[in-house]
């Protein structure tokens, strides 16, 4: 598979099982079924929107530019290393299709209280993790078409 292809696959999957954990808990309102539907629906949506952000932002070029210049960022606090702020960067590569068209102030609150289920290995709280969560954002909203969330960026 190329890795192009494969970068492809990853956005999509990423953008899958962030639509089936948001489908079925807008679904679970109406039950059983409505989780199961909204899984399915959420899924769908997902993937596509995963894959349309893999299409302008390879993930691998992604990881790779933060990998490079995180030490350097403004908020980088030092004794860290990349392990910490890795997952941050992941975290907003994956959640920028969810909330896409939102600004990223607006959806914050939604993204902190996901945080530690999502920051794998990274030593970093909320407060600290989420300068890079919306770096991550802003890098692909660059990079995307347009101005989705109408900030100016």
């Amino acid at each position: 598979m190329s890795d192009v292809k494969k970068d492809h696959s990853i956005g999509a999957g990423t953008g899958a099982m962030t639509g089936v954990v948001a489908g079925a808990a807008i679904g679970s309102a109406a039950g059983p079924v409505g989780s199961a539907v909204g899984a399915v629906v959420g899924g769908l949506v997902g993937a596509k929107a995963g894959d349309s952000i893999a299409e302008a932002v390879n993930p691998t070029t992604y990881n790779e530019h933060f990998r490079k210049e995180y030490a350097a960022a403004p908020y980088y606090i030092s004794g860290s290393e990349w392990r910490d702020y890795e997952p941050a960067y992941k975290y907003g590569y994956d959640t920028y299709g969810q909330y896409r068209g939102r600004n990223f102030d607006e959806v914050e609150p939604e993204l902190q209280a996901k945080w530690d289920a999502t920051r794998a290995n990274s030593r970093l709280a909320w407060n600290d993790a989420r300068q890079a969560v919306r770096d991550g954002w802003h890098y692909i909203e660059r990079t995307m078409p347009g101005d989705a969330d109408r900030d100016g960026r």
